[in-house]
């Protein structure tokens, strides 16, 4: 085994550490990839030459460097198991408050809260969808990531839809205890998801689509949170409204990036 350092400029971002991973992804001597955004380094374990890997860094023009390689006594793998065990939690967290904010935001009156469940659904469907990418191919990650961005796209362009009727409309003024209590739950739930992710250690593209949708809930729940509390001060439906409108706005953005994620190719 060896471990091969690259300095890579241009590399000061989630963004283009994702582009490395993906164009790096395809090729199989490469064991595990250690990366150091502050220090914008990258550590390649990997068997045989490394000019594959060089070519890869090389086609994405991000100004790489080669600083240095050694032999290395350390093995890795990959931990698929805690992969699925990670995903199958955060599914079961996000379908339980699917179903709970789309009844309460039925009861309540809220765009915001319903919006919140139409998201968690298109989650809820993201983490199945990841459930069969672990241990798969590359172009299998890549189609899942695609699919999931689709996915949450078309949720976002019918929750606009939806909101614009709304505030055409005359619609009553939403219960704001009931957006306050469950968005706060909620949130408890999230955060409880982003955790279990974090702890699994996983950087790959399927994973990584997970993670981006879970943050976009940590936004969207405190954006609820917020449209309750000016509900309550106004007595107005259009807080409700314009969280709804941010919230999928959110949603479509997530979506882009999921779906940029995904159409990188490898390196040619």
């Amino acid at each position: 085994m060896k471990k091969t350092t690259f300095t890579i400029a241009k590399m000061d971002c989630p963004a283009e550490e994702q582009l490395v991973r993906i164009s790096l992804d395809g090729i199989p001597s490469i064991s595990v990839l250690n990366f150091d955004l502050s220090a914008r380094k990258l550590e390649v374990f990997h068997t045989g030459d490394s000019a594959p890997i060089v070519q890869a860094l090389d086609s994405l023009r991000l100004d790489t460097t080669t600083s240095s390689t050694a032999e290395t006594d350390e093995i890795v793998a990959a931990n698929h198991g805690a992969e699925r065990k990670a995903l199958l939690t955060v599914l079961v967290i996000n379908l339980s408050f699917f179903v709970t904010n789309l009844i309460t935001g039925l009861i309540a009156g809220s765009m915001g809260l319903i919006a919140d469940s139409l998201d968690m659904l298109a989650d809820s469907l993201v983490f199945a969808l990841s459930l069969f990418a672990v241990g798969g191919t590359i172009m299998r990650k890549k189609k899942v990531a695609r699919a999931s961005g689709y996915l949450q796209l078309a949720l976002a362009l019918f929750g606009l839809v939806e909101v614009t009727r709304r505030f055409l409309g005359l619609e009553e003024v939403p219960q704001y205890k009931l957006m306050i209590i469950v968005s706060g739950l909620a949130l408890i739930g999230n955060a409880a998801s982003i955790y279990i992710l974090q702890k699994a250690r996983s950087k790959e593209a399927h994973m990584q689509a997970s993670y981006i949708f879970l943050s976009n809930d940590v936004v969207i729940n405190l954006g609820v949170i917020l449209a309750g509390v000016f509900v309550f001060f106004t007595a107005s439906k259009y807080p409700d409204l314009i969280i709804g409108s941010l919230i999928f706005l959110v949603v479509a953005r997530g979506a882009l990036r999921i779906l940029k994620l995904g159409s990188k190719t490898n390196n040619p």
